[in-house]
């Protein structure tokens, strides 16, 4: 028996033994091995020039946005009862009695040396109100995503190996009902129920500061509910890559030959979903960096979700481009770092070495 190709690549893969003395003993193989280059340049290039050409359109984009922005920043700023010196005096500082292809230049130039500018309402650096928010924001992320991989991967693999049975029904079943719970509507329920009538837990972090850390009982409910969503769709997505994994012709043959049925599962089955896993817990990434303005306001976590609505409640313009700007750079690298280990990881055609 020649060789047998899997349906499915993945990190170790199985085939015959072609040899006179081996014939029909099924063997280990390291890996199957691509007909094109385990790293293509080409890819590499295009994806790189893709994200630059996205990361100047992210610039382009947020100052064109803020631009259109209804009403005058100038008057909003100068009061209920604006001056017209006043008035006059913020246009000049903000700069809107240039030209504005002018003032985007300046922008950008700025922008590529990390000068966001300075705040119209503190005077303070935007980098400083970055920084301040960035530190509690990655402190929610990290703990969720410490979480999340091992809850995704284990729950997903856990109704894999019971497809059809009774717990894959509960783990989908479960999944799939929060999944479905809006976010605000979960933490206020969460908060209600462990803060006001059980009071277990603080119902806000407000009056912890920054360092969170050192108050982790304020960050139970707002992981609880960041966790919710992404570890409901990691999930599904697993089990549906184990699932037709374990279907195939290859693990099929490797039970057949007595392969033990955890060495199919994790070192077989397991590496076909990996990819769309991936690319799965980069958006996850970005969503926990770039869109939990909910949770934070919810929670009152002075994260740059939080700055980013006070900006906005202020029409202070160069924070919420800054903001913008570091939000859109963080998906197009986020994005990009996920295709190329999706790439890398996705299964391709090829013959056995």
């Amino acid at each position: 028996m020649a060789g047998v190709r899997p349906k499915h690549g993945g990190r170790s893969q199985l085939r015959f033994d072609s040899t006179e003395k081996g014939r029909g003993e099924l063997r280990d193989q390291p890996r199957w091995r691509s007909t094109r280059p385990t790293t293509p340049l080409p890819f590499v290039a295009r994806r790189l020039l893709l994200g630059a050409a996205q990361t100047v359109a992210v610039v382009l984009l947020v100052f064109a946005l803020t631009e259109a922005l209804p009403g005058d920043a100038a008057v909003a700023l100068a009061g209920d009862q604006p001056d017209p010196a006043r008035i006059a005096a913020i246009r000049e500082a903000m700069h809107l009695d240039r030209p504005a292809h002018e003032r985007l230049a300046d922008w950008a130039n700025g922008v590529l040396h990390g000068d966001f500018g300075t705040s119209l309402t503190s005077g303070r650096p935007v980098t400083q109100y970055i920084a301040d928010g960035f530190g509690p924001t990655l402190i929610l992320a990290a703990l969720t995503l410490a979480l999340l991989v091992p809850l995704g991967f284990g729950l997903g693999v856990l109704a894999a190996r019971h497809e059809g049975g009774l717990v894959d029904r509960l783990v989908s079943s479960v999944t799939l009902a929060v999944y479905a719970v809006p976010e605000f509507a979960l933490g206020v329920l969460l908060m209600t129920l462990f803060a006001l009538k059980l009071a277990w837990l603080p119902p806000t972090a407000l009056g912890y500061g920054t360092d969170l850390l050192a108050h982790p009982a304020a960050l139970v409910l707002p992981v609880l509910v960041l966790l919710s969503r992404p570890v409901c769709s990691l999930s599904r997505l697993v089990r549906a890559g184990m699932v037709d994994a374990l279907a195939s012709p290859y693990a099929a043959h490797a039970r057949r030959y007595g392969i033990p049925g955890a060495r199919v599962r994790y070192a077989h089955a397991l590496p076909n979903a990996l990819a769309p896993a991936v690319q799965q817990l980069a958006r996850t990434v970005d969503w926990l960096l770039c869109g939990v303005i909910v949770v934070e306001a919810l929670f009152v976590i002075p994260g740059l979700g939080t700055v980013l609505l006070n900006a906005v409640a202020e029409r202070d313009v160069p924070v919420v481009q800054g903001l913008a700007v570091v939000f859109g750079v963080l998906t197009v690298v986020l994005n990009l770092g996920a295709d190329l280990v999706a790439h890398r990881l996705t299964p391709r055609a090829g013959v056995a070495a």
